[in-house]
């Protein structure tokens, strides 16, 4: 049996669909295209919660007219109802689950595109060499999505290693699935450079930002300090003898961001500005969250990039994910990006979580 509270939400809900349905019916918000493209979204939104419900209100009606039936002096009658009855009840319990799972909050970012950013952490060249590893494994997984993976930034060292490198992946879904990969993800092998075979830990730092623009984040012009300078490659790449590559400093929250992989100042410019617009959308929401956890009084946890993620086991073919404490022996597998048992066991925890909430509420 469904809450008074969740009752209640659903009414609401119900209310707001029937509203949205009016107005995408009048010529003025027909003519407004951004009006319009915002209320189809939020009806559509809202129509499998909508129809759901319909049909969960239609049983409990057949429910209490089946209850009624009962109370006939006619044996044959009461056989049908009581069948009835059995009919509905098996079915209620599934519907509501439906319900409060439609109830949970969506992420407004899980439509989104993705800024994929890998940084080396501890374990010098090594780690950058884990850094071109996770680059390829997230490669192949956007592949096997069928989504546009593309370099926006990449910091290389000499043996094919990344210091950092910053790539855009384009897809639907990207984010609702890329999100979870956010952390410290720690390597344990020998490294190429190691002549005595011992096995040594590094680490590299994936953040997973969702792709924003001007609607997202507003930027006084006046905060941005953007300079130019020479591109330059490890390893006797191509060097740049005019300042095409761009660096953009915005003052306010002293984030940099910088490009240098186009030959081109205005593409270096066009690409360091869509990782700012990231980088400050992912700043605002990130301070919002906190104060409204010091509000409340409660610890910022999961998602944070100083957590532990993940540990991948060279040795023992193994890899780990701390947070839902699922290991899987198949190393390789999942270095070619075969990600999504992992994935869904994250995805599943954090619905189990949001669920919760909902059924508190």
């Amino acid at each position: 049996m469904l809450k008074k509270e969740l009752i209640d939400k659903l009414e609401k809900l119900t209310e707001k669909y029937k509203r949205i349905e009016e107005e995408l019916s009048k010529p003025e918000v027909i003519q407004d295209v951004k009006r319009y493209r915002e209320l189809s979204r939020e009806h559509k939104e809202l129509a499998e919660l909508y129809e759901t419900y319909q049909e969960y209100k239609r049983l409990q009606r057949e429910l209490n007219e089946a209850k009624e039936l009962l109370k006939s002096p006619e044996k044959e009658l009461k056989e049908l109802a009581q069948e009835e009855i059995e009919d509905i009840q098996s079915r209620i319990p599934e519907l509501e689950e439906k319900l409060k799972l439609l109830l949970v909050p969506k992420d407004p970012n899980d439509s989104k595109n993705v800024i994929l950013e890998i940084r080396a952490g501890t374990g010098g060249e090594e780690a950058a060499l884990f850094v071109a590893d996770l680059l390829r494994m997230y490669q192949k997984y956007a592949e096997d999505k069928g989504w546009k993976f593309s370099i926006l930034n990449a910091n290389k060292t000499g043996l094919g290693g990344y210091k950092e490198v910053i790539a855009l992946i384009e897809g639907e879904g990207a984010y609702s699935r890329l999100k979870y990969e956010s952390g410290v993800h720690r390597v344990q092998r020998i490294p190429v450079t190691e002549s005595g075979g011992r096995i040594h830990t590094s680490t590299a730092t994936v953040a997973v930002l969702p792709e924003a623009d001007e609607a997202d984040v507003e930027i006084n012009p006046q905060d941005l300090k953007i300079e130019t300078f020479r591109a330059s490659g490890a390893g006797g790449q191509y060097v740049n003898t005019t300042e095409t590559a761009v660096r953009i400093t915005h003052t306010p929250t002293g984030i940099v961001v910088s490009c240098q992989d186009e030959r081109s100042q205005f593409q270096n410019k066009q690409k360091a500005l869509k990782i700012l617009y990231a980088k400050l959308k992912d700043f605002y929401e990130r301070k919002k969250r906190e104060e409204i956890a010091r509000e409340r009084k409660e610890q910022v946890g999961t998602g944070e990039r100083s957590e532990k993620i993940r540990t991948y086991n060279f040795p023992q073919n193994r890899v780990t994910d701390h947070r839902v404490n699922l290991t899987l022996y198949k190393l390789n597998d999942v270095l070619e990006g075969k990600l999504d048992e992992f994935i869904d066991a994250l995805r599943a925890k954090e619905l189990e979580e949001r669920l919760r909430l909902v059924e508190t509420a």
